[in-house]
């Protein structure tokens, strides 16, 4: 498949899931000033890796993805939510996310908070409001409960935690690995499959998917973790080496430069392992692995 073809379509796909972000945000009875923050951050920019996997996953399976768009703006509201609050004074501390001031430096700590509050309550509305021909009563349930595993104690909010307690501290492989799969990698599974769901995936295209999705959470996380290290910064849109700054281990650093890239590699590879056991058209969702691996920001 042509890079083109996916470049199209990203194109295409984030365009309208833009579109409709803002739209849910305007529509709401709420005071301006949250809804501005709301805003700020969804349009601060990003890859949208999320809601693309879901695009890509629907049109493996023959779907129009267009038809995904709701789902997809409401894991991007929970992936935004968990940027303004990472980037707290009392979290991460950080001034820039993607080349633009913080959420709480332009909106002040209180409302950030609360916008991170408001879109992540919102995303499961988002969920609930799904059309009945697309969605029915069960699936939404179900993808209601995927998505609160993701989001909480047992997936992203647990990462975080055991991110900030392992600041400090020499992590092992494991450990590392447990804060990555869970603080990043639950997420991105969840956009997998939460559109293996709306297909109707038989349990064998599920649990391949949700494999696929495993290994390229972790390879994402791993080439993060290389690009805080020898990445542009004003193509991150963050300062390099701020890992090292919050004294916090990473895959380089455990593993060497080297051996950073050689884990990437092999995650990239067993992501396409499963792919191929799916029997689906994943064309798309191979070029997305690969860009993955090859990312620069």
């Amino acid at each position: 498949m042509e890079t083109g073809l996916l470049d199209a379509f990203a194109q295409e796909y984030k365009k309208l899931l833009e579109s409709e972000l803002r739209v849910l945000v305007e529509k709401l009875d709420a005071p301006l000033v949250i809804k501005e923050s709301m805003i700020y951050s969804l349009e601060a920019g990003g890859k949208r890796i999320r809601p693309l996997l879901l695009f890509a996953t629907l049109d493996a399976f023959g779907i129009d993805p267009k038809k995904g768009i709701p789902a997809a703006a409401a894991i991007e509201m929970v992936h935004t939510y968990s940027l303004i609050h990472d980037d707290l004074p009392s979290m991460d501390n950080d001034d820039l996310r993607r080349g633009k001031p913080t959420n709480h430096k332009i909106f002040g700590d209180a409302i950030a908070i609360l916008a991170g509050d408001a879109l992540l309550t919102y995303s499961f509305e988002v969920i609930g409001l799904l059309t009945k021909d697309f969605a029915s009563a069960d699936t939404k349930l179900r993808l209601v409960v995927e998505m609160a595993k993701a989001a909480g104690t047992e997936g992203m909010v647990g990462g975080q935690v055991a991110d900030m307690e392992g600041e400090g501290k020499v992590l092992s492989l494991e450990e590392l690995e447990y804060i990555h799969i869970h603080k990043t990698g639950k997420l991105l599974r969840f956009s997998v499959v939460a559109a293996a769901i709306l297909a109707g995936a038989n349990p064998s295209q599920l649990d391949n998917l949700s494999a696929f999705a495993h290994h390229l959470g972790l390879a994402f996380q791993i080439q993060d973790d290389i690009l805080d290290q020898v990445g542009n910064q004003e193509i991150i849109g963050k300062p390099v080496g701020s890992d090292t700054t919050n004294q916090k281990s990473t895959y380089p650093q455990l593993l060497s430069l080297e051996g950073a890239k050689a884990a990437l590699h092999n995650q990239i590879l067993q992501a396409k392992e499963y792919l191929i056991k799916t029997d689906l058209n994943t064309n798309l969702l191979r070029e997305i692995t690969d860009l993955v691996a090859s990312r620069d920001h």
